[in-house]
């Protein structure tokens, strides 16, 4: 059933997401809207670290050391899934608590 509370819960998701300024920066945020600045600063940090990764891993490679670049390669790829993973549970809380009775 579809209550009041839910409707304008989903009002202001559409709001939210319709005034993105940087919808790139969502990959890199562990929430799973960017509505303050705070999120948008722990957006670019998570983003400068994948970089700093990625750029490690390229000299790790150029210098021949393959375990370090792998192990390098292997944080790459896990801190976006990571940050998913928090995106998902974040939205499940959120959706769980829109589903609890109006009497509690």
């Amino acid at each position: 059933m579809i209550t009041r509370s839910k409707l304008v819960e989903q009002l202001r998701d559409y709001q939210i997401r319709s005034q993105h300024k940087c919808p790139a920066l969502t990959v890199f945020s562990p929430k799973p809207l960017l509505s303050t600045w705070t999120d948008v600063a722990v957006a670019i940090f998570w983003a400068v670290i994948f970089i700093v990764l990625l750029i490690t891993s390229y000299a790790t490679l150029y210098l021949k050391h393959y375990w370090v670049s792998f192990f390098v390669v292997c944080l790459g790829i896990l801190v976006p899934i990571r940050l998913k993973f928090s995106r998902q549970s974040l939205a499940r809380k959120r959706d769980r608590r829109l589903l609890l009775p109006l009497s509690m």
